[in-house]
Parts: C-alpha cells; structure tokens; sequence
C-alpha cells in the first residue's frame, strides 16, 4: 500500500510543521480548517456553513450520547458540504450535449451487439455535472467506505489496555464524533477533486451509480479532449462505448458488485495494529491530549495507529486487483472489437486511457487514499490479453460464458500464463471430473471388497465374472 487509509500519517511528513506554522499562523494564508484535515486551498466563504455544522455537532453531542446514537464512522453530510464547496458553481449542461449523449450511447450499444454476448445493460443515458456525480454516487461511497473508517475507529479503540479505555473515560466517544469529521471533511475533499477528473460513472471499474444509468461528464471529457487529435464526436462515443460495455456486465453478472464491495469488506476486517505501539503508548498516556487538537495532531502522527498488512488483507486485495483487471482488461477487448474498424483513432484512445490508469491517475490515487487500497494497473495489460486470445481461440459465446460464475474467471496466475489457462477452456476443465472418477474407483473398491467377503463366506471362492 503507498497509501494510507484516509485518517492517517506514515509519519514521515517533513513539511508538516510547515503546514502546521502556516494552518495556525495569524497572516492571510492562515487555515483554521488544518486540524479537520481540510486543506489551505478550502473555500474561506464557507467557513460560517462549516463552523454551524461543527456546532450542531457539538451542541447534540451530549443529546446523542444520552440517546444511545452512532452518527457512523463517517460525517457524509459534512463529506457532501466539502465537495459541494470545493466543486463551486457548475453550469447546467445544454440539451444539445444531453441528446449527443444519449445518441452516443445508443449507437455504441449497438455496435457492442456484435461483439459480446452480453445484452445491452443500460436503461438511460445521461450528462452529469461534477455534483450530480456527487449526489449520485455518494451511497456506493458509503459502502466502499465505511468498512475501513469502522475498522479504524474500532480496532484501536479495542486494543487499548483497560486502564487507557477508564482514563479515557467518555473522551472517546467525542475522539469518534471528532473521527468522523475528519474522515467527512477528507472524503469530501476527494471526492470533490475526483468529480472534476472522471470521465463517465465506470470510469475506476466500479459501479458507483445507479444500475443501468450510462453517464458521461462533458466537462471532464472536454479536458480529456484538450490536445488529442480524434474529432470530439469520436471521443464520446468511444466513452459511451466503455460506460455501455461496462454496464452490460454489472447488470447481468449479478454478483459482480457485490463481490467486488466484499473484497473492499474484506480487506477492512482483516486490519491489525501492532499492539507493542499501543501499550507503550498506554504507559504514558495523558487524558488532557484529547482536549489538545496540536497534541493529538502530533500523538497520530506518530504511526501508532497505523494499520499493518495481514496475510488475509493480501488475499482480499489481489482478489480484487484481479477482479478489476479482469473487468477492465473484458471492456476493453470488446471495445475494441466494436469500434476497431469504425473510429480510426480508437487505438490511440485505448493507449491514452492505459497511460492514464498505469501512471495511477486521479482515479486510482483517490481510491487509494478513500479505501486504503491501492490498484496495481499493470494487470489490464495482462488481462486484455488473456481476453483478445480467448476471444480468438473459442469466441465471445465460450468468452463471456466465464463471467456465469466466479469460480469460471481467471485467478491471478492465469494473467500471467494465458495459454494454460485458454487450454483449459478450449479442452474443457478436466480437474473435477478426474477428482471425481478416483472417488468412484476409490468407493467401488471399498464395495468390491466388502461384496468379495460376503460372496467368499457364502460359496466359499470368489465370484465368477
């Protein structure tokens, strides 16, 4: 991981008492906001909506705990307020963009017809702006989301000794409202920046928005467009064509989701932190640090609260890597194979979108930062491969009758040794079948020899075959 998950410092920051100076200065470039994680560029206009949110927070705190309330490991209604002001104002997108989208949409689905067994998976096509991609796609946030932010806020709390959690006492009940605000101010942060930098709502191999909506972002793809050579019509409909095949496979593979959010659960529940740092930390733990935001900056800071990888977490992320590989490297080939003859210039867009995720982009640095996951793009190489030979070898019926079941896809290994694995498909996977012949041979030896006794008792030889 290069990244932490969001709500933690490696501890090697040398411009932090830099930032710190400069966030609690008394000079114009003063930030206030340093201590919630917001950054010196946040948009001082604000400041009065944000501080209210605090005193609700503040003013309810006492009601809340009397009531028994969680408010969750993450402040989304702060989460949404800091990406709204970090967004601004966003002009509404015209009608003639609204019906290029729809045309573009339609026309790539039906160009994907050809290509893939997979029928059309889109219901509605859309233009977004940076905020409708907020509001859109904050509920599947939500669940990428919350499990690492839980996991955070538990795990250490749970490994406190007894005597930190009595001293302590009710502070770390505030230590989780004052959490959640922070994850809140940094989600929406990303999110906000994330906004204005994807092209379409698959455009990190996850299925963020609502099923069946295809979405493009014209501002992002006007940027996306500045210096490339194709004329915009092709751009879009190359776009089109990736959101549509992408959701030919979300709508009709229907565990994809859903294994792809329990990977990122998975990898959450499987989070330790090194007890040695914590009981060290318990042995000359001062109460009055939680009341102090520069102490308690500088106690986090220290990495004793950073998560270590586990041998589960490793399991959890290479099935995802590879799961989105897969998903990616599919889209790809049946992009392709769509468009190859019909856009000249889709080749140089499918390797402008492959620098993209392979220098880790905006998409792949924030799903990094959000989730504590990061994406290793060096298998859609690897994966588009194995699905073009595929392709090839048995066609797109035999192709895409693998995404049937999880347990069909290629594993890791098979990224890297395609041809074992097309062998496989082509000949027919033979494993089971030769594991379940030794158990029947094995069964009817053990009968064999059960009914050679009974038939030796009763005629005194062998049976005559």
């Amino acid at each position: 991981m290069a990244d932490l998950p969001f709500g933690f410092s490696s501890g090697d920051d040398p411009e932090r008492d830099k930032r710190r100076d400069d966030d609690s200065g008394s000079g114009s470039g003063a930030n206030p906001l340093g201590s919630f994680g917001i950054s010196g560029d946040f948009d001082m206009a604000d400041l009065g909506q944000l501080f209210t949110r605090l005193g609700e927070m503040f003013g309810g705190f006492g009601t809340a705990m009397a009531a028994g309330k969680d408010s969750g490991p993450v402040n989304y209604a702060l989460a949404r307020q800091v990406a709204s002001s970090s967004i601004g104002a966003t002009a509404p997108i015209a009608d003639t963009t609204k019906s290029a989208i729809g045309d573009a949409v339609h026309l790539a689905d039906t160009w994907l017809n050809g290509t893939t067994a997979l029928p059309a998976g889109t219901t509605n096509a859309v233009g977004w702006s940076p905020t409708d991609w907020v509001d859109n796609t904050l509920e599947t946030w939500k669940r990428l989301c919350d499990p690492m932010a839980q996991q955070i806020s538990s795990v250490w709390v749970s490994s406190l000794p007894e005597e930190a959690k009595t001293m302590a006492g009710p502070l770390l009940s505030m230590m989780s409202q004052m959490g959640g605000l922070a994850f809140g101010s940094q989600l929406g942060q990303a999110l906000g920046h994330l906004s204005r930098e994807v092209l379409t709502s698959t455009d990190i191999g996850l299925p963020l928005g609502p099923p069946g909506v295809a979405a493009i972002l014209p501002d992002a793809v006007e940027n996306f467009a500045a210096g490339l050579e194709e004329p915009r019509s092709e751009i879009l409909t190359f776009l089109a064509a990736r959101e549509a095949a992408h959701h030919r496979l979300f709508s009709h593979v229907p565990w994809l989701a859903s294994q792809l959010l329990g990977a990122v659960e998975a990898y959450a529940m499987g989070m330790k932190i090194d007890m040695t740092g914590i009981e060290e930390l318990a042995r000359e733990f001062n109460p009055a640090t939680l009341a102090d935001p520069a102490a308690m900056e500088q106690l986090l800071s220290q990495g004793v609260f950073e998560p270590k990888a586990t041998p589960s977490q490793t399991q959890a992320l290479e099935r995802l890597e590879t799961l989105l590989a897969l998903i990616e490297g599919w889209v790809q080939t049946v992009v392709t194979a769509a468009l190859g003859e019909r856009i000249p210039g889709e080749a140089a867009l499918s390797e402008t979108l492959r620098r993209r995720r392979a220098s880790g982009g905006p998409a792949e640095q924030t799903f990094a930062t959000l989730v504590g996951l990061e994406l290793r793009p060096r298998k859609l190489r690897e994966a588009a491969t194995l699905w073009e030979r595929l392709t090839q070898a048995a066609g797109m019926d035999a192709r895409d009758a693998i995404w049937q079941h999880p347990d069909l896809l290629p594993a890791a290994e098979d990224l890297d040794d395609p041809a074992a694995f097309i062998d496989r498909i082509i000949g027919g996977d033979t494993s089971g079948i030769d594991e379940a012949i030794a158990e029947l041979g094995r069964n009817r030896d053990i009968d064999g020899s059960d009914s050679d006794s009974g038939e030796t008792g009763r005629s005194g030889g062998s049976v005559d075959n």
